[in-house]
């Protein structure tokens, strides 16, 4: 059973999945998405992904305010997880991601990934670490 993490953002959607045992995320790929308003190669392109990987449901970053308030962004990340829900009928669980850009920003430094070449890899990196911050909470 495989699980899909997804980080949504306006211009990119980070993409993950964890390993058959549920353990370990691993990033995958960058969505890029021409606007931010048409959703359907993008959630076209993610069926694929969930087709291509035996998905079995998907954990999507919910970006909250630091003072845990709701606002635009994570207004729209609900209606995301809302088309995901009904184009593909898999459950969607949202993850709290405060800071996984951070983190993922921290995790390439660490690797050695030049800074002009980290914007490639902060997205899906991104994802990978909302999709094990899931994971590690479901295995405690």
């Amino acid at each position: 059973m495989r699980i899909l993490g997804l980080d949504y953002g306006t211009k990119t959607v980070g993409v993950a999945v964890s390993d058959e045992l549920g353990m370990t995320a691993q990033p995958v790929m960058t969505i890029e998405r021409k606007s931010e308003n048409k959703l359907r190669k993008t959630l076209a392109k993610i069926e694929e992904i969930i087709e291509e990987y035996g998905v079995s449901f998907v954990v999507l970053g919910y970006p909250k305010n630091m003072n845990n308030t709701i606002g635009p962004r994570a207004a729209a990340t609900e209606e995301f997880k809302e088309h995901i829900e009904r184009r593909t009928g898999l459950d969607v669980v949202l993850q709290d991601e405060r800071l996984s850009t951070v983190e993922s920003e921290r995790i390439l430094m660490d690797s050695g990934v030049r800074r002009e070449h980290r914007k490639e890899f902060v997205d899906k990196m991104a994802a990978a670490v909302i999709l094990q911050t899931y994971l590690d909470t479901m295995n405690r």
